[in-house]
């Protein structure tokens, strides 16, 4: 259910009733909903598994594709201490499973067919997350490659404190019998699974008429072993990605996404979201990225999308990130080790969006009217992820790679920095995820892999460098040039850079490249994404949006320079802001040697130098003016700068071919 449509906020989802698979056999009505509805009192844990077993009864032939005889060979296994497996009793009832995993420890020898002999010494019993097919499953905690889907009932004896499964059905999975060459045996019975385990409390929490009154922790939170340490401070990050979709079908030569979010907080301290007015919550930035070009479809990484910031509002209190978490009382505020889901339809929903010209990104700041939806009417893509069809279609982008990417951005996080020195946690609020397209005017979108947490978009770029861009540490954000070297033909060099603002209030208005003596350019080339169109009450000056005019470049002697207008020429001009990256683009008949970048400021700020790889070398090209720091409704006071010293470039290998 949309947050949206409540008009006030239940017990968090950490409180749902049924078991939405592998039931339990004392679970009441899955039909029930939340303890909040029902008005109901109680004692409410979450427990984990502190020590078990497991028993596998797996018929070899089977595996090997031999069906007129069985042969059954039982594997046991202990639950290794350190496991994460966490499940919900209330009232001494067992309520459900969350996700987390139990990892196995071999206890006797059986003669394997190969497709499982490599990975027996890593196997787990994981519990999938909401959604999936299957609720658990046995899996290679390496690989993640699934072997066996699990059906059956938990059972939980609330007298001796136990929990398990007793004879259930291990399925072949479609991984499975894909790899076995039989496809058509996916889901097909392949042995059976006890699993006896003891759990112990480590939240308990009090729930009077369907309302969390107070949580307790065991002292030190020692009975979590292995437990995840959590940073000092509040620390929100992106722990999935969980979906992108169109919003609405397609209209006019764009369209309006939206990516499905799940927040966690990984720090000790609750995260704020008070809904607007009120201004202490986070926003969150979504945004669209395309891996192309070259013979393995990965020499430029582009920019192709991006919404206005998503509002925050209000906190479930579950676990997906697999913390720990302790669950705030209400949706106020989002619990120590706890997560957030917001949908992706949700994350594109119009009244929920408001303009990134009104925020501060280092800082978090906005004013209270920052989503004043008044004077205007939307379209399909109003304020969602705008993306150009031609950058989806798949007749047009072969072999093209796709990333989304979100970010949360909150004033609490700043504050607890200036208070307290050293312990800044703005700077891994970004995680990427990669998505398939399927489509040429309206498109479906399907993840790929993983979220990548705490790590912007750009580190996905196949064999690129990133240098570190923090003009004033403590006193604004940080942005990226990223960029990556090719020969594409003999005695040519193609030179592509991406700078990516991340956070930095202040903007970028120019980028420079060095250029050695007698080296001859082509082919100079430059990339943005869209941006939205004026909106009345938008922030921007005169509600008319941010300029989309490409930046000119201008080849001198020693150097090739990109511009935008300056702050002064035209305070909405198309600077790099927050949450995008810019690509410049040229081809040189010399090859790469390291060099200087210079990189000038739109609002405030002296142009400074970045480490790069450039054609023939040269030194540092000369900067270009930048405009006089003038105050903007995000200004904030800025202490003096601590002295610092630019980090390591990062380079990415390039992977093996894929076979």
């Amino acid at each position: 259910m949309l947050k949206i449509v409540l008009t006030a906020f239940l017990l968090p989802l950490l409180l749902l009733f049924g078991l939405r698979d592998g039931g339990s056999s004392n679970a009441p009505d899955a039909a029930k909903t939340s303890l909040a509805e029902q008005g109901e009192s109680g004692t409410l844990q979450k427990m984990i598994v502190a020590s078990g077993s497991v028993s596998m009864d797996i018929d070899l032939n089977r595996i090997n594709g031999v069906t007129s005889t069985r042969k059954l060979e039982t594997l046991h296994f202990g639950v290794a201490p350190a496991s994460f497996f966490p499940v919900l009793v209330f009232n001494k009832v067992l309520r459900r499973a969350e996700p987390g995993s139990m990892a196995l420890v071999p206890q006797n020898n059986v003669a394997l067919p190969a497709v499982l002999t490599a990975s027996l010494n890593r196997l787990t019993i994981e519990k999938a997350h909401s959604g999936e097919a299957f609720g658990m499953a046995v899996r290679d905690a390496i690989s993640g490659f699934v072997f066996f889907n699990i059906e059956g009932n938990l059972y939980y004896d609330a007298s001796t404190q136990l929990l398990g499964i007793q004879g259930g059905r291990l399925l072949i999975s479609e991984a499975l019998a894909n790899r076995l060459g039989r496809a058509r045996e996916a889901g097909t019975q392949a042995g059976t699974i006890s699993i006896d385990t003891a759990v112990t409390p480590i939240a308990t929490s009090t729930v009077v008429n369907g309302k969390l009154e107070s949580s307790t922790l065991p002292p030190g939170n020692a009975l979590v072993p292995g437990g995840h340490v959590a940073a000092p401070g509040p620390d929100i990050i992106v722990g999935d990605l969980s979906a992108m979709v169109q919003a609405d079908p397609s209209s006019g030569t764009q369209v309006g996404l939206g990516i499905g979010t799940t927040s966690c907080n990984n720090g000790d301290q609750p995260v704020h979201f008070f809904a607007i007015p009120n201004t202490d919550h986070s926003v969150v930035t979504q945004n669209l990225y395309r891996m192309s070009g070259g013979p393995n479809n990965n020499d430029r990484f582009e920019q192709i999308g991006q919404a206005w910031v998503k509002h925050t509002f209000g906190a479930d209190q579950d676990d997906e990130c697999n913390f720990g978490c302790i669950p705030w009382p209400d949706s106020t505020q989002l619990g120590v080790g706890c997560s957030d889901p917001y949908s992706a339809p949700e994350n594109a929903f119009y009244s929920l969006l408001g303009s990134r010209a009104w925020v501060n990104p280092f800082t978090g700041a906005f004013p209270s009217t920052a989503r004043n939806h008044s004077g205007h009417t939307h379209t399909a893509t109003s304020h969602r992820v705008l993306v150009a069809k031609s950058d989806l279609d798949t007749t047009q982008n072969t072999g093209a790679t796709y990333y989304g990417e979100a970010e949360y951005d909150t004033p609490q996080e700043y504050a607890w920095c200036q208070a307290h020195p050293g312990q800044c946690n703005m700077y891994n609020n970004a995680s990427y995820r990669r998505f398939n397209v399927t489509g040429t005017t309206d498109f479906t979108f399907t993840p790929v892999g993983a979220t990548v947490r705490m790590t912007p978009a750009t580190e996905a770029w196949t064999g690129s460098t990133s240098v570190l861009i923090e003009p004033e540490p403590g006193v604004d954000g940080r942005a990226f040039v990223v960029y990556k070297v090719t020969n594409p033909s003999a005695g040519v060099w193609h030179y592509e850079y991406a700078v990516h603002n991340q956070n930095l209030d202040r903007s970028i208005q120019s980028f420079s490249v060095p250029l050695g003596t007698g080296v001859n350019i082509s082919n100079i080339g430059f990339h943005a994404p869209p941006n939205h169109p004026g909106f009345p009450n938008d922030g921007t000056v005169g509600n008319t949006g941010f300029s989309n005019d490409p930046w000119i470049p201008n080849q001198m002697p020693s150097a090739l320079i990109w511009t935008s207008e300056t702050l002064a020429q035209n305070p909405n001009a198309n600077a790099i802001r927050f949450g995008t990256l810019y690509n410049f683009r040229f081809d040189a008949d010399q090859p790469p040697q390291s060099a200087n970048a210079t990189v000038g400021f739109f609002k405030t700020g002296s142009p400074i130098t970045v480490g790069i790889q450039a054609p023939g070398g040269g030194g540092t090209p000369t900067p270009t003016p930048t405009a006089t720091a003038t105050a903007t409704a995000t200004a904030t006071p800025r202490p003096t700068p601590t002295p610092r010293t630019l980090p390591t470039p990062r380079t990415r290998p390039t992977p093996p071919p894929r076979s």
